[in-house]
């Protein structure tokens, strides 16, 4: 298992949690709260699918050797 999926893996449970809970504000304070019984397992699934795309996404941004490869020291996500 390579470090960027081990990484990924620990950041998805992270973004997960926030676009679940963002969803679910979403949901209930609009007009879909009537529609909740299918829209919650929908935004499920598409919190699910979109918390694996951003955890890819930043897990590289979190290891030093990326901003080593750049000459930076860092940015506002690793520190």
């Amino acid at each position: 298992m390579s470090v960027r999926l081990q990484i990924a893996a620990m950041v998805f449970m992270m973004v997960q949690a926030v676009l679940f809970g963002a969803g679910m504000v979403a949901i209930l304070l609009t007009s879909a709260q009537s529609n909740a019984m299918t829209a919650i397992p929908a935004m499920i699934a598409v919190s699910f699918l979109a918390s694996a795309a951003i955890a890819w996404l930043i897990a590289p941004r979190l290891r030093q050797r990326y901003w080593r490869a750049k000459g930076s020291d860092g940015d506002a996500i690793s520190g």
